[in-house]
């Protein structure tokens, strides 16, 4: 009776240990991101993306389930953007003259704040799989729209010399022959000005990562950029009030509880 008590205190000792070893097991597997079979109700993610509107962008986005598949976002865009028909000149004339867009009336920037879903097409089965995931947002453009400054080639009564004046570039003033070149980038920017829209956009995301609290992911979509006034981009150009871009985007982040 005595060795049947001491067997049965050790298997439960050894039972415990066992016990305690698989939730330990289990906690390290969940903190190293390797248990498919849990749902990160939260996760934020930064990318870089290119743009078919001539330049790069920075994102950020923070999401939270409210189904299995689907989750709310909110995202912030930050962008630069140009007009098609930019194209960079220099002065020939006059030795080390700057380069500068003939035409070109603002620099522009793009702050989107946005909302939209995050839906899951095709869920990750393995560390080896991909998800591919849908995006939809809609949003506000705050676009930022920075006068351009020139330096200007100005004639004295000596043919032989001339002096640089600095001026916001005007197109019934300023041509080919009496730009000088681009002002200092901060010049004008205590003149910039706010032209709000609203944008929408869709993609498709490809998330890879090999754990899964991590987000490591390929994104490619479109945006549509909509203002009720024309932008005012280029002087002897059309401006449009809408315009549409494509991108590629790199993105990583993390999920948690």
């Amino acid at each position: 009776m005595f060795k049947n008590k001491i067997t049965f205190i050790i298997l439960s000792l050894f039972s415990i240990q066992l016990v305690g070893q698989e939730l330990k097991d289990d906690l390290t597997r969940l903190q190293n991101g390797e248990d498919l079979n849990v749902l990160y109700r939260n996760e934020s993610t930064f990318g870089f993306y290119v743009h078919s509107a001539g330049g790069f962008g920075l994102s950020y986005r923070r999401g939270k389930h409210v189904t299995g598949k689907r989750k709310k976002m909110f995202e912030v865009d930050v962008q630069n953007f140009k007009h098609a028909k930019e194209v960079k000149s220099v002065n020939s004339y006059y030795e080390n003259s700057k380069g500068f867009v003939y035409g070109k009336l603002n620099s522009f920037l793009i702050v989107r704040p946005g909302v939209g879903f995050q839906n899951v097409l095709y869920q990750k089965g393995d560390k080896k799989s991909v998800e591919i995931r849908a995006h939809t947002f809609i949003g506000l453009d705050l676009t930022l729209a920075k006068p351009v400054y020139l330096e200007i080639i100005k004639p004295t009564s000596d043919p032989l010399i001339y002096t640089i004046s600095t001026e916001k570039y005007n197109p019934d003033m300023h041509f080919t022959n009496n730009i000088y070149g681009k002002a200092p980038f901060f010049k004008g920017l205590d003149k910039t000005t706010i032209h709000p829209g609203l944008y929408a956009k869709f993609a498709l995301s490809f998330e890879y990562a090999d754990r899964y609290n991590s987000i490591k992911a390929i994104e490619v979509g479109s945006v549509v950029d909509a203002y009720p006034w024309v932008l005012p981009m280029m002087a002897y150009n059309t401006n449009q009030q809408v315009y549409v871009q494509l991108y590629l985007k790199f993105m990583f982040g993390k999920k948690w509880f």
